[in-house]
């Protein structure tokens, strides 16, 4: 697999089983059904800059819920409040896949924590091919977004063989308990903020948000203005 990065946009170009694969961010956001044409898609290793969206020592204090820190680093989960772990634990599963060590947070992992708490459009097909393009140069790594990538497969027409999934680990599961720690309300397996009439006005504020966004979005596109954060 090869992921080519160009100003607008990045292309893979893959062989699956006999399948000729080649598409771009926004073919890849149509097959997951999710947006793909804008929003944040900035991919951090070893320097974490201050930019529009991201404020390194800002995001550390609030994530190690301690002001008096003077420079910015990674956090510990042992610092972070339940909530706080439910969303990093999200990052680590589906923005930003990694294996080894869960218990520290990486530059990367409080940038889209801080990205998602804060109710920004972030552009996860280009992420995805992104952190795909970084792990596929690195050696004795698998690829990431294994689900996801069956989707992209079947799209494709490649034909895939029934294979046994691999069983969860106890850290892929959160209880009952901890979920109510986070302040969520849960009926019958669905979890959400609060109560019940609590959901469906958070529901709707979101939507109007994301609309709002993607008008902001378009209308930098159309001037060629799009923030250094979102590319």
């Amino acid at each position: 697999m090869t992921v080519t990065h160009l100003k607008k946009k990045d292309v893979v170009k893959s062989k699956v089983r006999g399948v000729d694969l080649e598409f771009d961010h926004e073919k890849l956001a149509t097959i997951l059904g999710v947006p793909g044409k804008n929003g944040i898609c900035e991919y951090i290793k070893e320097v974490w800059e201050e930019s529009k969206y991201t404020k390194p020592l800002e995001i550390t204090r609030r994530f190690a819920n301690d002001d008096t820190i003077m420079k910015a680093r990674r956090v510990k989960s042992v610092e972070m409040k339940p909530s706080q772990r439910f969303i990093h634990f999200l990052v680590m599963k589906n923005v930003i896949p990694r294996f080894g060590k869960r218990d520290t947070t990486s530059f990367m992992d409080l940038s889209y924590m801080d990205h998602l708490t804060a109710r920004r459009l972030v552009n996860l097909p280009r992420v995805m091919m992104r952190h795909m393009s970084y792990v596929i140069s690195v050696k004795d790594h698998e690829l990431p977004y294994g689900d996801w990538l069956t989707m992209v497969f079947e799209a494709f027409g490649v034909p895939l063989v029934d294979k046994k999934g691999e069983e969860p680990k106890r850290y892929d599961f959160f209880e009952d308990t901890f979920l109510t720690m986070c302040k969520l309300t849960g009926e019958n397996g669905i979890w959400w903020i609060g109560s019940g009439e609590n959901r469906r006005r958070d529901d709707d504020e979101a939507t109007q948000e994301e609309e709002a966004m993607r008008k902001k979005l378009r209308a930098l596109e159309a001037l060629d203005e799009i923030p250094a954060s979102y590319t």
